[in-house]
């Protein structure tokens, strides 16, 4: 199993303005402090060794969009802006006339989450096959896809689309089966209902878990919780904002921080912690010293116990 991330933006899309990239550009002369490069392959070495990761990439800027990467067809979860660099790779890899088979695993239906579908270009030719799945009932799941699909929103209306395109609602509390992988899906605090998932294959688990505010005040729901990313291989998880910002004037906006991503995860014996769904107000240095702060503080209250803390950026790849 291999974990691909094509957006990992909350609530909008964000683009790097060109004086971030000035500053960028700035800091990459000065650390480079005259030197001289005979070839690319010593410009190649001298950013990744000599400059930190806010100045050399980036996180990105699309919203939620993540592939899970298993032999058969294609796996992803939720459909923001994302999707449509990944229909364009799967474009230049089939071509428009090679029809292949989706299963997209939507967390919820929110504007952030689905607004990458009118620009996935697959769901325009004939003979695709798109199943889209969720804890919503399906007909709230298709309301949403055929409003985004409907004037004045779009001007290519949902009766236009030439694949086939299929709702699914999948029960809480019980084990599905889907494209070889055992799933299960966990309701999550969070406006409109939002639905976890832990998928389970070769011995490898991974839980998608973004859009959910857990507070942490009753130990019977938050048990419920570590129980569903019990001992997972990774936890993809809603970290949106700081702990101080989640408890006081962004209480009930639905979303969580780094820090209570950390206890759930001690919690629950995970091996790898992976923060998502970034608040779009923060910078790539911002998201990098939260991702210092995270790593301090999971290593100080660990007690021990190894848990290995990343933040997710646009074309990532985590294996399993």
């Amino acid at each position: 199993m291999r974990v691909r991330f094509w957006g990992t933006r909350g609530s909008l899309p964000v683009a790097t303005g060109g004086q971030a990239i000035r500053q960028k550009i700035a800091q990459a002369l000065r650390t480079a402090d005259g030197r001289r490069f005979e070839n690319d392959q010593q410009i190649e070495q001298f950013m990744d060794e000599s400059l930190d990761f806010p100045t050399s990439h980036g996180y990105g800027g699309n919203s939620s969009c993540v592939q899970i990467e298993t032999e058969g067809q294609y796996m992803l979860c939720d459909m923001g802006s994302g999707l449509r660099e990944f229909g364009q790779q799967v474009l230049k890899e089939h071509g428009p006339k090679s029809p292949q088979v989706y299963h997209f695993f939507m967390s919820h239906i929110h504007w952030d989450h689905i607004l990458g579908f009118s620009f996935f270009p697959p769901v325009y030719l004939p003979g695709n096959t798109i199943n889209i799945y969720g804890g919503h009932s399906v007909e709230d799941l298709q309301e949403a896809f055929e409003r985004l699909q409907s004037n004045p929103c779009f001007p290519v209306q949902w009766q236009q689309l030439g694949a086939d395109i299929v709702f699914h609602c999948l029960e809480q509390g019980r084990w599905h089966q889907i494209n070889g992988c055992r799933l299960k899906v966990l309701g999550q605090a969070h406006h409109g209902d939002s639905f976890g998932y832990r998928f389970e294959k070769d011995d490898k688990v991974l839980v998608y878990s973004t859009d959910a505010e857990h507070k942490q005040e009753d130990e019977q729901e938050t048990q419920v919780v570590i129980d569903f990313f019990q001992e997972a291989d990774l936890v993809i998880f809603d970290a949106m904002y700081s702990l101080a910002d989640m408890i006081t004037v962004k209480e009930d906006w639905g979303h969580s921080s780094n820090i209570v991503g950390v206890d759930l995860c001690l919690q629950a014996k995970v091996k790898h912690y992976c923060m998502f769904h970034h608040e779009p107000a923060y910078d790539d240095l911002t998201l990098y010293t939260i991702l210092q702060e995270t790593q301090r503080y999971a290593n100080l209250v660990g007690e021990g116990c190894h848990l290995e803390v990343s933040t997710a950026y646009d074309s990532m790849i985590i294996h399993l």
